[in-house]
C-alpha cells in the first residue's frame, strides 16, 4: 500500500524537477541571448563587410570640376605671322579606385572604438571636352590661307589646352576639395554600417603621405 502510493509522488517530483531544469535552461538561454544582443555585432566583422562592399563598388567619383583653358599659338613664315587663340572648356573627374583598398589599409583600435582608413591616391579622368562650347580667335588670314599653319596651330592649341586643363585640375584647391569629398564618402561608408550595428565608432579616412608631398 505504501509502495503503491509513493510511486505517483516520486513520478510527480521527477516531472517537477524536469520542468524546473527546463525552466532554468530557458532562463539561461534567454540571459545569454540578451547578453549577445547587448554586445551587438563584432565591429571587425562589420568593417570587413563594409570593405568588401566598397571593393565591389570598384570606382568612386567623389568630385568633378569644370575648367576652361585659354591658349594661344603663333606661326611665322614667309615674313608673315599668324596667331590662333583657343578657349576650350573641359570636365575632369576625380576617381578613387576602391578595388585597391586592402584589409591592411584598415586600422581598428578596439580601446577607443576608432577606425582609420588609408586611401589610395586620387586619379584624374579626362578631361572630357565640351566641343559645343569651344571658341577660337584667329589673326593672320594670309598665312593661314596660303600654308598649313592653321592645322599646325590647331594641333598645338589642342595639346596645350588639354595640358592646361589637367594642370588646373591638379591645383591645390581642387585637389583639397576632391580629397575632402573622398574622405567624407569613405568615412560614411564605414560609419553607417557600424552605427546600424549599434557600434559607436569614430571613422577617419586619410590619404597616405606621398614622397615630396
Amino acid at each position: 500500500m505504501t509502495s503503491s502510493s509513493s510511486s505517483p509522488r516520486i513520478l510527480s517530483r521527477l516531472i517537477l524537477l524536469a520542468a524546473a531544469l527546463i525552466m532554468l535552461l530557458a532562463v539561461w538561454w534567454a540571459v545569454a541571448a540578451w547578453r549577445d544582443w547587448q554586445k551587438g555585432y563584432d565591429p571587425e566583422t562589420v568593417v570587413a563587410a563594409s570593405l568588401q562592399g566598397l571593393q565591389e563598388q570598384n570606382i568612386l567619383v567623389p568630385f568633378t570640376a569644370r575648367y576652361v583653358a585659354v591658349v594661344t599659338s603663333t606661326q611665322s613664315r614667309l615674313g608673315l605671322s599668324a596667331k590662333k587663340t583657343l578657349i576650350m572648356p573641359g570636365t575632369v573627374r576625380y576617381e578613387l579606385d576602391l578595388g585597391k583598398l586592402k584589409q591592411s589599409d584598415l586600422d581598428w583600435d578596439a580601446a577607443t572604438n576608432a577606425l582609420t582608413v588609408t586611401l589610395p591616391p586620387l586619379r584624374l579622368a579626362g578631361p572630357e571636352i565640351d566641343i559645343d562650347a569651344i571658341s577660337e580667335f584667329r589673326d593672320g588670314e594670309i598665312l593661314l590661307a596660303l600654308t598649313d599653319a592653321e592645322r599646325t596651330l590647331d594641333a598645338a592649341n589642342r595639346k596645350r589646352a588639354q595640358e592646361e586643363l589637367i594642370k588646373q585640375a591638379k591645383g591645390t584647391t581642387p585637389m583639397r576639395l576632391a580629397q575632402g569629398a573622398a574622405r567624407t564618402a569613405v568615412e560614411q561608408s564605414f560609419a553607417m554600417p557600424l552605427k546600424a550595428a549599434g557600434i559607436d565608432a569614430k571613422v577617419t579616412a586619410r590619404f597616405a603621405a606621398t614622397p615630396g608631398g
